[in-house]
């Protein structure tokens, strides 16, 4: 009977255990239940958000691409402006620069007697009015006859110097014996020439008015050991330099052997400019092959 009871008691003990374990099961149940279902309200609340933000968001960028659309057309449009403005201005620019230099061509003209680079020796005519616009005394040290007063042009005097200077420094002996000659001084000339010579004075003295001498940029050269002033320079180192040295200094030889004006005159020099000067000695021509229009060409660069 003790056992039967004893067997009872652990019977109920265990529908007890049961019991209970049953409420925990039931319990955890429908708290599981309960966090699924809360869990899931969060899952379609999260995922209604994120819908909205990726809605929201898309609106926005297309938004900020349509805007960009816009930016870019109006940035295209103002770049076609720009580049047609600056095209324009870049134009106007040239003209006004073509004009400039235009205009600063024509003073220069204007301020460079037309005279300098004509060709005289029986073909242009200088009246008895005609002088340069303003002298230099040639300084002693570079004259045969330092009691004479040489004169030359103003504006041409530096290019002279550098030539007698660059000569000196080479231990070349170049004297100037005659340079600016007045229409006058030419008559006298000529006038004592016929005298002596005859008409055969004509083959190497010009008339009053057709002496490059009237222009005060030609001058005769010498040494200072020639006692016969003129006589045989072209044997000279002398003339042998001149030749090869007085373009760069704008000056060239009038009168070469064979020319159809006068007898050759090694010494007789005439500033022509150097742009000019330098083309005639790489072309091995003279002055007086040229035509008159095509050396009017660089009475622009005359000073130069």
């Amino acid at each position: 009977m003790v056992e039967l009871n004893i067997m009872e008691d652990k019977i109920r003990k265990i529908d007890l255990v049961l019991l209970v374990l049953l409420i925990i099961s039931i319990g955890t149940a429908g708290y599981l239940g309960y966090e699924y279902y809360y869990l899931e309200k969060e899952k379609m609340n999260l995922e209604n958000d994120f819908s909205q933000t990726v809605e929201n968001l898309q609106d926005n960028i297309d938004s900020l691409q349509r805007a960009l659309a816009t930016t870019t057309a109006e940035r295209n449009d103002f770049e076609q402006k720009y580049i047609g403005e600056k095209d324009r201005i870049d134009s106007l620019s040239s003209q006004i620069s073509s004009i400039q230099g235009g205009i600063s061509v024509l003073e220069r003209l204007s301020q460079t007697d037309p005279e300098l680079l004509k060709k005289y020796s029986k073909v242009y005519f200088l009246n008895e009015n005609y002088a340069p616009r303003s002298f230099i005394k040639i300084a002693p040290q570079f004259t045969f006859n330092p009691q004479i007063d040489y004169l030359f042009y103003y504006d041409t005097w530096p290019f002279l110097k550098d030539l007698l200077v660059a000569a000196s420094s080479s231990d070349i002996d170049i004297k100037v014996i005659s340079a600016y000659r007045s229409f006058g001084t030419q008559a006298d000339i000529k006038a004592r020439h016929l005298m002596i010579y005859g008409s055969g004075a004509n083959s190497f003295s010009a008339d009053q008015g057709y002496s490059e001498h009237q222009l005060g940029t030609t001058v005769d050269l010498t040494t200072s050991e020639n006692v016969y002033a003129y006589a045989n320079f072209d044997e000279t180192q002398a003339y042998q330099w001149l030749l090869g040295n007085a373009y760069k200094y704008g000056f060239i030889l009038s009168y070469p052997e064979n020319n159809q004006y006068y007898i050759f005159e090694p010494w007789h020099w005439r500033f022509v400019g150097r742009a000019l000067a330098e083309r005639l000695h790489e072309e091995g021509k003279n002055f007086y092959d040229l035509d008159q229009r095509e050396i009017d060409q660089y009475l622009i660069s005359f000073f130069d």
